[in-house]
């Protein structure tokens, strides 16, 4: 038989070095784990909301998401709650814009349908405040954050594939390796036009390819809660909301590693 002095706790099996002892040591031992499971909890709520409802900081993102009246065109089902600026969304209209002097008419001129859908993608990139589980830190001199993986309806990217696959481009990777010496993007001298079918032979490569990741190709569809919308009606609301939620309570993967970093100290005062 145990003296009356010494509790043993159910989770005892696992920690017994900290479970034997005088009462008194054994039950501030048990409030420090109780204090540290708290902190975690705290921690994954404080994770999952700092990653709703977010603007990243990029060259043309305001710093916190809000109403737009006039957003224009293609960018007009953000007008409620957007990260960007009427001025923006104008922009992303043009076939050369101030935003980054990037022409889409690289290689001759192109079509209108398969315009809409590069539109479209920089609306979504300018404009939505539901991409914060998909927030990276990176070092660009013109944005310190980017998103990486953004799961794609499947109907978004086989629609931009099929509506691009016979306009031409001469890079499969639309980020980087330009010739900038003009002040827009000219296709580099050991390049050459080409259908994009040819560049990207799948849906997949495009969508994953084209902005080196920065989307995801999926196949689940709109309205499965699982894949992000390039485009959606207003008037039935934003399901983008629903996805951004649901795979930020996915897990610890989207933890920010400033929040990690500031939470540590208290975790481990908590154990001593």
């Amino acid at each position: 038989m145990r003296p009356s002095s010494v509790v043993i706790f159910p989770w005892c099996d696992l920690k017994r070095e900290f479970c034997e002892g005088p009462e008194i040591v054994v039950r501030e031992m048990a409030a420090r784990w109780t204090l540290l499971g708290l902190l975690a909890v705290l921690a994954a709520g404080a994770a999952r909301e700092s990653v709703l409802n977010t603007c990243m900081d990029g060259k043309h993102h305001k710093t916190e998401p809000g109403s737009e009246d006039d957003l224009h065109q293609q960018c007009s089902p953000w007008k409620k709650n957007a990260c960007c600026y009427t001025n923006t969304s104008h922009a992303a209209h043009n076939d050369q814009s101030f935003l980054y002097n990037f022409t889409w008419n690289h290689c001759g001129i192109m079509s209108s349908k398969c315009k809409q859908h590069f539109i479209q993608d920089t609306c979504l990139y300018e404009c939505s405040p539901n991409l914060g589980p998909w927030i990276s830190k990176v070092d660009n001199s013109w944005r310190k954050e980017r998103i990486l993986h953004v799961p794609l309806c499947k109907e978004d990217c086989e629609t931009w594939w099929g509506d691009c696959q016979d306009d031409m481009t001469c890079k499969d990777n639309w980020h980087v390796g330009w010739d900038w010496s003009t002040g827009k993007n000219e296709c580099p001298a050991a390049s050459k036009c080409q259908p994009m079918k040819m560049v990207f032979p799948s849906a997949k490569l495009l969508c994953e390819k084209i902005w080196s990741n920065s989307y995801k190709y999926t196949t689940f569809t709109k309205g499965s809660g699982r894949c992000i919308e390039m485009w959606f009606d207003p008037a039935q609301g934003n399901p983008n909301e629903a996805v951004a939620k649901y795979y930020a309570d996915a897990g610890a993967d989207f933890l920010p590693q400033s929040l990690l970093v500031l939470l540590f100290p208290a975790l481990l005062a908590a154990l001593l």
